[in-house]
């Protein structure tokens, strides 16, 4: 039996909280907390150790609330859907009417890698909602960006809000269209000089020795390791369903190394690929799926050369502010 706002709703009730101060966030997670422990629900708290502190500070001793590290859990999109899915049955399986988590996600995630984390935010949407979930997403309007704000507003139905109301999203779009438009990411500055490499419809083993001579030991051995299997995914399924020509380009700085693979083609046909693995089948799913896995960052988009996967290792938290942005990577989004 499902509680709180919750009740009588059907699958996944996915709520933001966009708080302005530690007392507004704490007015919000504070009850919906105690009202889970109270019905002897799963209650679960998944944010940063400053936070989680903070609501540790605020709760009665003895509280039955589950902490996790947000940190861990929310490393990459694609993995934090399956260690999630993964909570959520195994609290199903012992026959909980309602499972309750609030979480967040760190400031550096609201930067240059947003984009992937606004489609991670949507996507769930889908991905949880044969579960009896009620969750919260923490922002805080002092940080995140507008942009971001706005992302928020179009991927969650409904806000909570610190006098305990929950109030429908006006913006809110479907996952299966919010997922199919088409968003050019935030350019890596690596970009805008010449590639280290530059291939034309290269082999996967072409492809793996080219990431391996780009990085020229500046990267730790596992991150390159899984660069190297994504590269090969991608370039893999560019030949194999993409149109030709497929055009590999790799550029090495010295805390990452960023691959983009083009093909003339449209892309995945299903707006999940990559956060879920493929629907019935579709091809190249279960390649996009290991990719999201294996790279500290991917973004795919299209544009006037076609589709491109762009997949970057190391880190990808560069400052763009003293970069001059390549008008075809930074104009707006469009719907595919």
């Amino acid at each position: 039996m499902r509680t709180g706002a919750a009740a009588g709703h059907q699958g996944y009730y996915h709520e933001a909280v966009c708080y302005g101060s530690e007392e507004e966030l704490l007015a919000v997670t504070v009850p919906f907390l105690l009202d889970g422990v109270a019905a002897g629900e799963p209650t679960i708290v998944a944010f940063g150790e400053r936070h989680a502190a903070l609501v540790r500070s605020a709760l009665p001793a003895g509280a039955e609330v589950d902490f996790l590290s947000g940190g861990d859990l929310y490393a990459r999109p694609t993995a934090a859907i399956r260690s999630y899915r993964a909570l959520l049955a195994a609290h199903l399986a012992r026959g909980v009417g309602q499972i309750r988590i609030i979480g967040e996600l760190a400031p550096s995630m609201l930067g240059v890698t947003w984009d992937w984390w606004a489609r991670y935010e949507s996507a769930i949407n889908h991905a949880y909602d044969d579960f009896p979930l009620w969750s919260m997403c923490a922002y805080d309007t002092r940080v995140a960006p507008p942009e971001v704000l706005a992302e928020v507003a179009r991927t969650h139905p409904r806000y909570a809000t610190a006098d305990r109301r929950h109030v429908p999203s006006e913006h809110y779009t479907e996952p299966a269209v919010y997922l199919a438009e088409n968003r050019l990411p935030v350019p890596d500055p690596l970009q805008l000089t010449p590639p280290a490499v530059e291939l034309t419809d290269p082999t996967a083993a072409e492809a793996r020795r080219a990431v391996y001579a780009a990085d020229g030991g500046r990267l730790p051995l596992d991150q390159v390791e899984d660069l190297v299997v994504a590269v090969s995914e991608t370039v893999t399924n560019a030949l194999r369903y993409g149109r030709p020509a497929v055009r590999l380009r790799v550029w090495s700085g010295d805390d990452r190394i960023v691959v983009s693979i083009t093909d003339r083609g449209e892309g995945p046909s299903d707006p999940f690929a990559g956060l879920l693995p493929a629907r019935h089948g579709g091809p190249g799913g279960l390649g996009l799926w290991i990719t999201h896995q294996s790279c500290n960052h991917v973004a795919q988009y299209r544009d006037v050369d076609g589709f491109t996967i762009r997949l970057t290792a190391g880190d990808p938290l560069y400052r763009t502010d003293a970069a001059t942005p390549d008008p075809a990577l930074t104009a707006s989004p469009a719907t595919a």
